[in-house]
């Protein structure tokens, strides 16, 4: 029977025998002027292409309806309003009662009263 012997592996590196110090870097003569921000950045600011008109959602009214599966709904508010609905009838209900709160919520009801004076 014949032994195989593999060459090892990783080479053996020797141990420091102290602490050395870093090298340190050249200090090289600066080639024209500094950039202040990086390359091909625009500097310039452009104005928002979307300006806002002022109105922002308050509301929000969420409806899951997978194809065969039990509906579910929810409808919140910034007021606090806050509710979910599970099944078909509820989560109709729920839509009814979504529209009637937006006559009726008092954020809304005080933003529509300032745009109006």
């Amino acid at each position: 029977m014949s032994t195989h012997r593999h060459p090892p592996l990783k080479s053996i590196t020797t141990t420091p025998t102290g602490p050395h110090a870093a090298a340190q870097p050249v200090d090289t003569a600066a080639v024209g002027e500094p950039k202040g921000v990086a390359v091909c950045v625009p500097i310039a600011v452009r104005p928002d292409p979307h300006p806002g008109d002022g109105r922002y959602p308050v509301a929000w009214l969420h409806i899951c309806a997978p194809r065969g599966a039990v509906p579910t709904a929810t409808s919140k508010c910034l007021c606090g309003w806050n509710r979910s609905a599970v099944g078909h009838g509820k989560v109709h209900a729920l839509i009814a009662d979504h529209t009637a709160h937006r006559d009726t919520c008092p954020l809304r009801t005080s933003l529509e009263g300032r745009a109006a004076a």
